[in-house]
């Protein structure tokens, strides 16, 4: 029991990747304050959590249902993170006109920048989407064993949770520069990693 918990919370951990989301975080809130920062962080973790627990309950059938395989669901997650990625590459960076949009910002505006790019595709990516459909997969698991796989995920998402709401010293440390270097150099790791989700999609399609 103890080696299935940890290989779930290591295939978990992997495909959430709470590491790889402080980047992000910083770049889309470098210019808010603490206190919107704190509530993009809150937002965007449980905006992904249901997103996640919706695939947990009924992703499966939902996919099933529509006849779409999962490497076709891949290779599209794949396209959209791909985009995302470019956009930290190339994306302008204008702090002035960024600064005075953020104190303007309303409870709306701010929800929306925490359900994309945070919640979806950082936290709860197509990979996450996709190995919580598998981990739960109906023909070979209890209602048991999918309720465990759904305690690992919770831990793993509360794990995400600390780690942005401690990006705000991260931000204090290295400052907007930093960040902005941060955003580009994660930006291009994002975007081999949504190139390999869309090679592994296309291969698991085909053969």
């Amino acid at each position: 029991m103890i080696s299935i918990l940890v290989t779930q919370f290591v295939v978990l951990w992997a495909v959430i990747d709470p590491i790889g989301s402080v980047p992000v975080y910083l770049s889309q809130t470098q210019h808010l304050s603490a206190k919107q920062r704190k509530l993009v962080a809150l937002k965007a973790v449980a905006i992904a959590t249901l997103v996640l627990l919706f695939f947990l309950i009924v992703g499966q059938l939902l996919l099933e249902a529509m006849q779409i395989p999962l490497p076709a669901f891949q290779v599209a997650g794949g396209l959209v993170l791909l985009i995302f990625a470019l956009t930290m590459i190339f994306g302008e960076s204008k702090p002035e006109q960024e600064q005075k949009m953020s104190e303007e910002m309303s409870h709306s505006e701010l929800a929306d920048l925490a359900v994309y790019p945070l919640a979806i595709p950082s936290i709860a990516s197509p990979g996450a989407m996709m190995a919580i459909v598998m981990l739960t997969d109906n023909s070979r698991y209890s209602i048991l064993d999918q309720s465990i796989t759904a305690g690992v995920m919770l831990l793993v998402l509360l794990i995400t949770l600390g780690l942005l709401l401690g990006a705000t010293f991260i931000q204090k440390v290295i400052g907007n520069v930093g960040a902005a270097i941060i955003s580009r150099v994660m930006g291009l790791i994002l975007a081999a990693v949504a190139v390999n989700n869309l090679l592994m999609g296309i291969k698991d399609f085909y053969f």
